[in-house]
């Protein structure tokens, strides 16, 4: 087993419900485990700024699936959820990012990890922390040495 950490954001429709029954789709993965969810907050959109607020959480997982193959997992439940991606940083009814997987480094085509800017977002940084204040990031230093550099980015616990 391995552990993964995930971010969530919706934005478009009901996105607390949303992002709660994507918690459940999560916890639906075969041989897979959720270990503890973040609270959920309140976030400006990043990049598009003309679009609704997100609602933004994060996710640990237990899960036998391979790096890529956890991708297609979560790429799967967004389309469950309806997700089209028609821009970058637009309006989402799921996104679900794989930003930790173990202490691995990788970097393919289709993946990234660590995620390549979850240092730079409170709306990943402070869920990540509701799961693990003392959180490493691979090559990064400590998740909590990154939160003042976000503290001004707009985020409210719901």
């Amino acid at each position: 087993m391995s552990r993964a950490y995930l971010a969530l954001g919706a934005n478009l429709g009901d996105p607390v419900a949303t992002v709660q029954a994507a918690f459940a789709a999560l916890a639906a993965l075969p041989g897979s485990q959720l270990l503890a969810t973040s609270k959920l907050y309140r976030t400006a959109p990043v990049g598009i700024t003309e679009q609704p607020e997100f609602v933004n959480a994060a996710a640990l997982l237990d899960t036998p699936l391979a790096p890529e193959a956890l991708l297609d997992a979560l790429l799967a439940i967004e389309a469950q959820f309806g997700r089209i991606r028609a821009e970058r940083n637009g309006p989402r009814t799921l996104d679900l990012d794989l930003l930790l997987y173990d202490d691995q480094v990788l970097n393919t085509p289709r993946l990234t990890l660590p995620h390549p800017r979850l240092h730079l977002r409170a709306f990943v940084l402070y869920p990540l922390a509701d799961l693990d204040p003392d959180l490493r990031l691979p090559g990064r230093g400590t998740l909590a040495a990154w939160l003042p550099a976000v503290a001004n980015q707009g985020i409210c616990r719901l």
